[in-house]
């Protein structure tokens, strides 16, 4: 029998059986291959999601790879039997932001995979056809599970857009910081400054393209305080930041050079002190944000991957069954360095 993971309210879950949907129109039916978990996962399961961005009871999981089992109407039946990820965001696709490709700024309201729609913690996940890309026939899919937050990444890389030859840097050593490290090698730097708290993630910094490599006391990036960290450099072209606190950010706009280009992606505390205004202007630093993944950004992360540019297999530490959902939050939000991205396999 199938199951399915339906997360009933914060703190409360349960196995149910699990019968596929069948795609309506403009529809797809995916078998799903993995689904990984990652701490906006573990706020759904807690509660602690902000308001408007869960809607229980839920079946999470938004990073998912996976084969198309069947089409509905209007959909191609080429996509049968294809290896796919897919995006998302349930945009509404008529906005002006929606025109624009920019759909993760829907103004229709905010609907989500996983969030407020069923996700891929079941054995099949039925969503929109038009939101799938196809992978290429030898991808590996456990690898490909992990393509929703390297989209992410990919649409800060392309924010930030960095030349050849210029000195770039990570702040944050996570699932996220590393696909940015991989991402920002790809554009061929003369440069590549990761900067973490913990030191066991130099050596998987290198072997993605690092140059460099700076541990800070976990206390001083994540102080409330906003003195710069006077040890590392000031002269960075592009930052991209990771970590998701307001102090890595400040850590951040520290690195960059006068006009340098700062990217944030990390989502710290509500409240938090946040970047000297004054720094910010008299600096001209030019500051983008990410939330989600565009087309766009995940049109270039199938196409990064599928070249062998990309590779987040050495970033899951545990698979599991989906029967053990439980153990696999705990997991997540343990704190143990030896866990990095955790796997559910239907």
């Amino acid at each position: 029998m199938s199951t399915a993971v339906v997360i009933e309210a914060p703190g409360e879950h349960r196995l149910t059986a699990h019968t596929p949907r069948e795609p309506g129109p403009g529809e797809a039916l995916v078998r799903v291959h993995a689904v990984g978990i990652c701490g906006s996962d573990r706020e759904v399961y807690q509660g602690n999601r902000p308001e408007g961005y869960v809607r229980y009871p839920l079946t999470p999981g938004h990073e998912w790879s996976g084969t198309v089992s069947a089409v509905g109407a209007g959909v191609p039946t080429s996509l049968v039997g294809r290896k796919v990820v897919g995006e998302g965001f349930r945009n509404c696709q008529v906005c002006d932001r929606c025109h624009a490709g920019e759909t993760t700024l829907c103004t229709d309201g905010y609907e989500e995979t996983g969030f407020t729609q069923p996700g891929a913690m079941a054995a099949t996940l039925t969503l929109p056809a038009r939101l799938l890309h196809p992978l290429p026939d030898d991808a590996d899919l456990t690898s490909a599970a992990l393509l929703e937050p390297a989209a992410c990444i990919a649409a800060a890389a392309i924010k930030a857009n960095a030349l050849p030859g210029e000195r770039v840097a990570v702040v944050g050593t996570g699932t996220l910081g590393m696909f940015a490290v991989q991402f920002l090698k790809a554009g061929s730097p003369a440069e590549l400054l990761v900067v973490g708290t913990r030191n066991d993630r130099e050596t998987l910094s290198r072997q993605f393209g690092a140059t460099d490599f700076r541990t800070l006391p976990h206390s001083r990036l994540r102080s409330s305080g906003g003195t710069p960290i006077q040890e590392l450099p000031d002269d960075f072209d592009v930052v991209i930041e990771t970590a998701g606190s307001a102090s890595a950010a400040r850590t951040a706009a520290s690195l960059l050079r006068r006009g340098g280009r700062l990217v944030l992606t990390g989502i710290p505390a509500p409240g938090a002190d946040g970047l000297d205004p004054t720094d910010l202007v008299v600096r001209q630093l030019e500051v983008h944000t990410v939330f989600g993944a565009p087309p766009d950004a995940w049109s270039h992360t199938v196409r990064v991957f599928g070249a062998g540019l990309l590779d987040p297999l050495p970033l899951v530490t545990h698979e599991l069954p989906l029967a053990e959902f439980s153990e696999a939050i705990e997991l997540v939000g343990s704190g143990d360095p030896k866990v990095g991205k955790v796997l559910l396999r239907p």
